[in-house]
């Protein structure tokens, strides 16, 4: 009787637990798991096959470990006996060994060609062209710059509906990491270096971007806006900018490479010309500092 209400009091506590974790899921917004663009929604399906792969091997391990807790127990003599003769079960061998190898070989076809079709250097395959951004990550702020529009933007990112977006990344401070939870997954930047990034949005909305990797005091505060507008709004809003903000001159540019946090939403107009190739020049120079006050010379 004593061990039948310890075994209600764990069931009890385990539906609890679940319990509990259900309605906590189901009221808290977590936005890798819910992705509203094709490559985060491939990306999070992929997470779901893996997991479930994984849980073949565990829940019958936590099973197996309960059972032979419970089997085995002290108080048990009947079936916790010991048996030192006893050396192996060929169907238990084969069982275990087996049924792994066949889920390592399940997830390496599944991860081989995912790492394929989710490589962020992939175009998205739709009849619109993709709108080109020019992201740098600062101290600690994002700054995205759009050449073909000729305006530029700070802590801010603005696209077209189910518009490709073709990233191309770097930075102008310690590495770092871009990610949108909700679009796709993190691509790192570093300074001297660029990397590419693709993503669309499915809907209109506002999405909110991290930084994914530990970059100083202020890395808390290194969040930027999304939005996916309609393409007559992404126009007029490109439009706004041209003739009612400031110019992005080289000068503007070095005061915002200097660290700051929690800096609001700006807008500029007419980004200095081949600004994202001279942040990323300037660090693959040997005299750096020669380097950039030529560039601040021409009057860029």
């Amino acid at each position: 009787m004593r061990i039948k209400k310890k075994w209600l009091v764990v069931s009890v506590m385990l539906a609890a637990l679940v319990s509990a974790a259900g309605v906590y899921l189901s009221r808290v917004n977590i936005p890798l798991l819910e992705p509203k663009g094709p490559i985060a929604d491939k990306e999070f399906r992929l997470l779901l096959i893996i997991t479930g792969a994984m849980l073949v091997v565990v829940i019958p391990v936590f099973l197996l470990l309960a059972y032979v807790v419970w089997r085995y127990r002290e108080d048990n003599p009947k079936h916790g006996q010991y048996v030192p003769d006893w050396d192996h079960s060929r169907w238990l061998e084969g069982l275990w060994w087996v049924i792994p190898t066949i889920l390592i070989l399940i997830v390496s076809i599944i991860t081989w060609n995912a790492s394929y079709a989710l490589n962020p250097y992939r175009p998205i395959l739709t009849n619109k062209k993709a709108l080109v951004v020019q992201a740098v990550s600062l101290d600690w702020k994002w700054l995205f710059i759009y050449p073909a529009q000729h305006i530029a933007s700070l802590n801010l990112v603005e696209f077209p509906l189910k518009t490709p977006v073709h990233f191309y990344l770097t930075s102008d401070a310690p590495m770092n990491s871009f990610w949108l939870p909700q679009l796709s997954g993190q691509i790192y930047t570093m300074a001297g270096m660029q990397t590419q990034l693709y993503l669309a949005s499915d809907i209109i909305g506002n999405f909110t971007g991290r930084s994914a990797n530990l970059s100083g005091v202020g890395f808390a505060g290194m969040q930027f806006s999304a939005r996916s507008v309609s393409v007559a709004s992404f126009a007029s809003w490109v439009n706004q900018i041209r003739h009612h903000s400031p110019r992005l001159s080289l000068s503007v540019y070095r005061s915002l490479e200097k660290p700051s946090t929690y800096v609001p939403f700006k807008e500029y107009s007419n980004p200095a010309k081949g600004l994202f190739n001279d942040i990323i020049a300037k660090y693959m120079t040997p005299n750096r500092d020669h380097n950039i006050r030529l560039i601040e010379g021409i009057g860029l």
